[in-house]
């Protein structure tokens, strides 16, 4: 089991793919581990050396104590990739992931070449429901958490068609220490980037899915107006669109950054 100190916390990681590749960066969303990126492997190491890891408090990465911030969570993976040797790299992060790379292409933009931000908003959500989930984890734990979250990340087409790969999403939810997710909750709920997308000059490409109650396409289309240059992609899925409209992902991602 990989593991490694990364801006004082273990951080369980794979790194996968060719030597001398350019490095692709996958970073996982509030509630998974890097296993959610499972359908891209194949496909990305053809192209790419791709790194993995468990975004702290989550999988196998070590839960720290107190709150956590998009700028902590942005350095463990600076961290990471000088431990691992590696300068420059793409990113791609869906949800909190895609937080971690807004945050990497406005304050370390030497380091990236491209950054794909999936699933994700300037703004997440309002203080009065992270608070809520946060109570409600506290108190319960994480399985009611898991139940509603099922329901926003697929739309009700995909659960039906196929309940074995939801199952299978809901019990890694269920898993996830109930400490290390409401410390990154708390990053998720602080984050406010809508004043500094401007800032973001690393070419990006910006994944919507079309049906995604949480971070929906117009949360999507907001970022791409406002950071320079960016394209714009929707996807026919709810929020974990890697999964739900995985072929069609794999082949946008791929595209922008081989382009």
């Amino acid at each position: 089991m990989p593991l490694v100190d990364a801006n004082r916390a273990q951080i369980h990681y794979a790194l996968e793919g060719p030597a001398g590749r350019p490095v692709l960066v996958l970073s996982n969303s509030l509630g998974t581990d890097f296993s959610m990126w499972d359908p891209q492997i194949s496909e990305f190491t053809k192209s790419f050396r791709v790194l993995r890891y468990d975004t702290r408090g989550h999988g196998k990465s070590f839960v720290t104590p107190g709150l956590y911030s998009a700028e902590q969570l942005a350095n463990d993976v600076l961290a990471l990739a000088d431990r691992l040797e590696l300068d420059r790299f793409h990113f791609c992060g869906l949800s909190m992931g895609g937080m971690t790379g807004m945050w990497l292409a406005a304050n370390a933009r030497e380091r990236l070449n491209k950054v794909v931000i999936c699933s994700a908003s300037a703004k997440f959500g309002t203080l009065e429901t992270w608070s809520t989930r946060i109570e409600t984890v506290r108190k319960q734990g994480m399985m009611p958490v898991a139940a509603a979250t099922i329901e926003r990340w697929f739309s009700p087409a995909f659960r039906a068609q196929n309940p074995s790969k939801a199952a299978e999403i809901r019990k890694m939810v269920e898993s996830v220490n109930p400490e290390g997710y409401i410390a990154c909750c708390a990053a998720v709920r602080d984050f406010d980037f809508r004043e500094q997308l401007a800032n973001i000059h690393t070419p990006t490409l910006v994944i919507s899915g079309v049906h995604d109650p949480a971070t929906t396409p117009a949360d999507g289309r907001f970022l791409a107006e406002h950071i320079p240059g960016a394209r714009y992609v929707e996807l026919n899925a709810a929020h974990l669109s890697n999964i739900e409209d995985a072929d069609r992902f794999t082949q946008e991602v791929s595209g922008f950054l081989d382009s």
